[in-house]
């Protein structure tokens, strides 16, 4: 593939991302309606181009005549916020026990190993479903859970990486210099896992927002009357046959906005590729 090739992903999944990201922002800019104002009289009206619809809803409305734009609008600062600290607690967590079981190795590697493989043995959304349900649905609730059961996949990876990294003549070096294990960590070992790091982060934020769509959607995370697509979309589940735009544009936000961040992080795992970047420069010494 060309190098405008590999670039296509990337601005594409960059477009829709900041789309989305940009609806969250400027949601009161954006949003035509107030997102919790309600007018029975005006309920379940439909898009502006089915009979009946009109632009003043231009999305239609939901059974209790909400405005259904300004919901899927204010419900993108609630999924992507949700997801993005998710990622941020479970990154942290991961990062941090992928380097000490890495670099430390013997008895400290074992345990976490072993931690690691007992959260990856035991299924992601049970354990996630379990933990909702005994701490509690709401916003901050299900930021925990989803961040204190994702970490295992960033500990995995990085502890590989760490091993990998810590006999390398550089690491060696610096310890030679009388550097401490922390300062060896921070200075020279985690700056070459970002690239890796940032790359995972990007696809997890795409997991994240599905796996808090799923929650909200059985009714065990965000609730009512916030929006949040996952809540949206199992609101009109009931009405599938008969209102089917209550479902579908929930459904396409969530499907748009992961794949955007699926595009994105691709391409930035590519743009990151270091056999990439040494084939590049390669080619321009040529």
């Amino acid at each position: 593939m060309t190098s405008l090739g590999r670039l296509r992903p990337l601005a594409a999944g960059g477009l829709i991302l900041g789309v989305a990201v940009c609806a969250a922002v400027l949601a009161p800019a954006l949003a035509p309606h107030d997102p919790y104002a309600q007018a029975v009289g005006a309920r379940l009206i439909p898009p502006v181009w089915e009979e009946g619809g009109g632009w003043t809803n231009p999305l239609g409305t939901d059974p209790l005549g909400r405005d259904l734009l300004s919901r899927i609008i204010y419900g993108a600062r609630i999924s992507i916020s949700a997801a993005a600290l998710a990622v941020a607690v479970s990154m942290v967590l991961g990062v941090l026990m992928g380097l000490v079981a890495g670099y430390y190795a013997g008895r400290v590697d074992t345990v976490i190993s072993n931690l690691v493989n007992l959260m990856l043995a035991f299924p992601f959304l049970l354990l996630a479903l379990a933990a909702v349900a005994v701490v509690g649905p709401g916003f901050r609730n299900m930021v925990i859970v989803l961040g204190l059961t994702g970490w295992p996949i960033y500990t995995r990876v990085v502890r590989a990486e760490t091993l990998k990294y810590r006999e390398r003549e550089f690491v060696l070096a610096a310890r030679a210099l009388g550097l401490g294990s922390w300062r060896v960590i921070w200075g020279h070992v985690l700056p070459n896992l970002i690239n890796t790091i940032i790359v995972m982060a990007s696809l997890e934020v795409a997991r994240m927002i599905i796996l808090e769509s799923f929650l909200s959607f059985l009714g065990l995370g965000i609730q009512p009357p916030t929006p949040s697509w996952g809540s949206m979309l199992g609101e009109g589940r009931v009405y599938m046959f008969t209102h089917w735009w209550l479902a579908a544009f929930p459904g396409l936000a969530i499907f748009m906005t992961t794949l955007g961040i699926n595009l994105f992080g691709d391409g930035l795992r590519d743009l990151l590729d270091p056999h990439r970047v040494l084939a590049a420069a390669t080619a321009r010494a040529e």
